[in-house]
């Protein structure tokens, strides 16, 4: 008998159950290989792609440092002093003098208003005039910065026009809340940017196509600040009433999730049935989600003179304000129905708290420094986070904002590329009269934020950085782990770049971001659009993840294209205040 022969009667014998489960085993080891093999080769094949793309990239102005001798650093900047050893001492210095420098600023702020005269539009009383556009002739550096946005968008028009997000290496599209996100959030940096073909096909489909009659629950807050936010950015530039058309008839539709137990909103909102719900992974509402919405639906209200959106968002943050807090530091999440904090919620400046401090300062700005809870609540905050969450480097005593986890609040040492919107946040309040010693803060957390994207092979950062509080043998003040190194085209840094340059004038500032922006050009870029990347620690095993983010055309290129504008008081910070996606919004002066 033949050995096929005999394994066949060995298996004939065998009880039918038992044959059944013999097969359905060797099925799955069958399709596990099979499905760990392909994926190695997918991820493998995007690599091959986007390393054979790379090399179609533009030439790129002259780096300002590339010339330089060999002896001197890439970075010939000294880095920022130390905060003083007294620093709550200047602290409560500098507070008793935040009054005489809000009325000084208050005073200023009047006579800016004055100014303004003709430029005050006619249909709305409240509302400076849209600034000329582009320079009539743009820097060297920002048609660097134009190229890539229309590299950007004929990849999105061609492959994934109306759509969420591009897929750039493979040529596709992602939808996420179905709104075309890529689209929306460009519509003010194409307008800015003087793109006017771009623009006036992009205001066609949002004039024609953009609907939000969809059975479909979105997030709130995304929803928000990406959509409601880009359409009113874009309608205070450009004048055309189709902008606020569809913003009044978004608003009318997340104004919904308000309708909670406590008047905290609930995560999600379905946009058809106008039904708000808890997000799918847990009970809670994210902290930074419901308190950064206050900006988009108090300037609907200001430009409808309907009072409702901005009554609605502003309880939330007069309910927080009512909270008890931790020297001014808040936890990520908290209950719609109960309107309580979840026990034992991390407290951080990364993801889920980030912009819940932004807001206080930038609230308070908007609504022409009326609100004292807002500026209060913000200083008590930046005293919470020197006190808890600030720490140094070994060895080179570099400053960052770690977390505290837990019921015993431990300090743990990492910090989210997130972080980094806090020095361009913490100059903006010095400008409109915070204290003085705040700008040391964002001085020395800037050069910490620009250090964890210049010391990576990339010139890109990671999502997540720890750091060294004790000597290590490395000798390194921070390192990133293999999970956390990947890119998101995130603009934080560059933002913060952006608020430094206009509010210092140190040219330095351009110099980083010019680095920043050459590693994007150089990893990034793909053949259909910018790619987010798997991992920033290798310039060869980068692992593309086929997705740009909206916010890469939203935030992170026009920030860019800001930073190198000649003329900085077109987006003046005494005029315009930024939401957390980079749109920019009137500052009202009453």
């Amino acid at each position: 008998m033949s050995k096929s022969n005999g394994r066949q009667t060995r298996w004939n014998q065998l009880p039918r159950l038992q044959r059944v489960v013999l097969l359905m085993v060797g099925g799955a080891l069958l399709i596990g290989v099979i499905y760990f093999t392909s994926s190695g080769n997918s991820e493998q094949t995007l690599q091959q792609q986007a390393q054979h793309q790379t090399h179609n990239a533009v030439d790129l102005p002259d780096d300002p440092w590339q010339n330089k001798p060999k002896d001197v650093p890439q970075n010939p900047v000294t880095p920022p002093p130390l905060l003083p050893n007294d620093h709550h001492e200047l602290l409560e210095k500098d507070n008793s003098k935040v009054n005489e420098d809000y009325h000084r600023d208050a005073e200023y702020q009047n006579k800016d208003a004055a100014a303004v005269g003709d430029n005050v539009l006619q249909d709305n009383p409240h509302q400076i005039a849209p600034p000329p556009g582009l320079p009539h002739k743009p820097t060297v550096k920002q048609e660097a910065i134009v190229g890539a946005m229309k590299h950007s968008w004929k990849g999105y028009k061609t492959y994934a026009w109306g759509h969420d997000h591009l897929k750039p290496v493979t040529g596709s599209r992602n939808d996420w809340l179905r709104l075309g996100l890529t689209l929306i959030d460009a519509l003010d940096t194409l307008w800015i940017m003087d793109l006017k073909e771009e623009f006036n096909e992009a205001r066609e489909w949002v004039a024609w196509q953009l609907n939000f009659d969809i059975n479909q629950d979105v997030n709130l807050f995304e929803t928000t600040i990406r959509v409601l936010g880009g359409l009113l950015s874009t309608y205070h530039l450009s004048k055309d009433h189709i902008f606020l058309d569809k913003a009044i008839d978004l608003g009318d539709r997340l104004v919904a999730g308000f309708n909670s137990g406590s008047g905290v909103p609930f995560a999600d909102v379905n946009l058809k049935s106008r039904k708000a719900s808890k997000p799918r992974w847990g009970p809670d509402s994210s902290t930074s989600e419901v308190s950064t919405i206050q900006l988009e639906f108090r300037d609907l209200s200001r430009v409808t003179n309907n009072p409702i959106y901005e009554e609605k968002a502003e309880f939330v943050s007069k309910h927080i304000h009512s909270l008890p807090k931790t020297d001014g530091l808040v936890p990520i999440f908290i209950n719609a129905q109960t309107g309580q904090w979840r026990s034992h919620s991390t407290i951080t400046l990364g993801a889920r708290g980030d912009s819940y401090y932004e807001y206080l300062l930038k609230q308070w700005i908007q609504s022409g420094k009326t609100k004292d809870y807002l500026r209060n609540d913000y200083n008590e905050s930046i005293t919470g986070m020197e006190k808890h969450l600030a720490a140094r480097t070994e060895p080179n005593k570099l400053l960052f904002f770690g977390e505290l986890h837990g019921s015993s609040h431990n300090f743990v040492n990492k910090m989210d590329e997130l972080t980094c919107y806090l020095p361009g946040t913490l100059a903006l309040g010095v400008k409109h009269g915070m204290p003085q010693h705040h700008m040391k803060i964002a001085e020395e957390l800037m050069y910490t934020c620009v250090q964890t994207w210049l010391r990576q092979p990339t010139n890109l950062a990671p999502e997540i950085t720890y750091f060294n509080i004790q000597p290590t043998s490395t000798n390194e003040d921070f390192y990133v782990k293999n999970n956390d190194a990947h890119y998101l085209l995130r603009p934080e840094t560059i933002e913060s770049l952006w608020y430094m340059y206009q509010i210092t004038g140190n040219k330095t500032y351009q110099d980083w971001g010019w680095q920043i922006f050459q590693g994007i050009e150089k990893y990034c870029k793909v053949a259909h659009g910018y790619t987010s990347l798997g991992n920033v620690k290798s310039t060869i095993d980068t692992k593309p993840r086929d997705k740009m983010e909206s916010f890469f055309l939203g935030e992170t290129l026009k920030y860019l294209y800001l930073l190198f504008m000649d003329d900085q008081t077109i987006f003046s910070v005494d005029k315009w205040v930024f939401n957390t996606e980079a749109h920019p919004l009137p500052i009202y002066t009453n």
